[in-house]
């Protein structure tokens, strides 16, 4: 019998997340801060989902044609080729989406990095990520 694992992810609109892979961690830092005080967004947290990848979650709520400008503008300062790319992707499903479980070899992404504000958007994500936890420890 074979098993299926589904990677299971936080999909929302009103969530801002940059998804940097192949990036040194003081880069994907530089990003997050000066994309936080350009959009006034609070805080985020910054989790690593495997060697030199890393996932950004911003704090404030937004809207989604807000949300998808934040990550445009963060993949053409910073010309990140994967950061395009995904961006492109979430525009085709009209959500974003960040991986929460493990995923084939790789473990679940863990916090690397906080600061600011954590009580929106970061508040909903530790609150998702709990339960998907305790669903998985159940399986």
């Amino acid at each position: 019998m074979s098993h299926h694992n589904s990677i299971l992810g936080y999909t929302d609109t009103e969530t801002v997340k940059l998804d940097f892979d192949e990036t040194e961690f003081q880069n994907v830092k530089h990003w997050a801060e000066r994309t936080k005080n350009w959009f006034k967004l609070d805080g985020y947290i910054i989790l690593k989902s495997s060697k030199n990848c890393y996932h950004v979650i911003f704090n404030q709520t937004v809207t989604w044609t807000q949300n998808m400008r934040t990550v445009a503008w963060v993949a053409l300062h910073s010309k990140n080729k994967g950061l395009l790319k995904w961006l492109l992707m979430q525009c085709i499903k009209q959500s974003s989406t960040v991986r929460i479980s493990p995923k084939r070899e790789k473990p679940a992404p863990r916090i690397v990095y906080k600061h600011g504000k954590q009580d929106q958007q970061i508040k909903d994500f530790f609150e998702y990520r709990q339960i998907i936890k305790k669903i998985s420890k159940k399986l």
